[in-house]
């Protein structure tokens, strides 16, 4: 038997600012979207450059870092995937965050 692995690790640009949300079930949760960049080899397959991703922070600690987060931002995260379900029956995937940090861009080099 193999172990199973559900971890995701992504490292693109918020999209919009987060959004806060209390669900019929008094949880809350801070929702944002990451653009990352699809792999050479995909966008030889398809015309789309880019996928948006749903990430959700629950944890309370998890919650306040990323309502911090600003659109635009580079962020790595981690996570778990998982789907979910509309009232109408449509289902999509999100990233479930455990871990999001800002990601700074490497000092360029002056020419000097």
């Amino acid at each position: 038997m193999t172990d199973d692995n559900n971890r995701v690790h992504l490292v693109g640009r918020v999209s919009a600012d987060p959004e806060t949300r209390i669900l019929p079930s008094g949880d809350e949760v801070v929702s944002f979207r990451l653009i990352v960049r699809r792999s050479a080899a995909a966008r030889r397959r398809s015309k789309q450059v880019v996928d948006t991703i749903e990430c959700s922070a629950w944890s309370s600690a998890m919650r306040r870092a990323v309502s911090r987060l600003e659109a635009g931002a580079e962020v790595e995260v981690s996570g778990e995937l998982r789907r979910r379900f509309t009232r109408g029956a449509i289902s999509f995937v999100s990233v479930d965050v455990d871990s999001c940090r800002k990601v700074t861009a490497p000092a360029v080099a002056s020419g000097a």
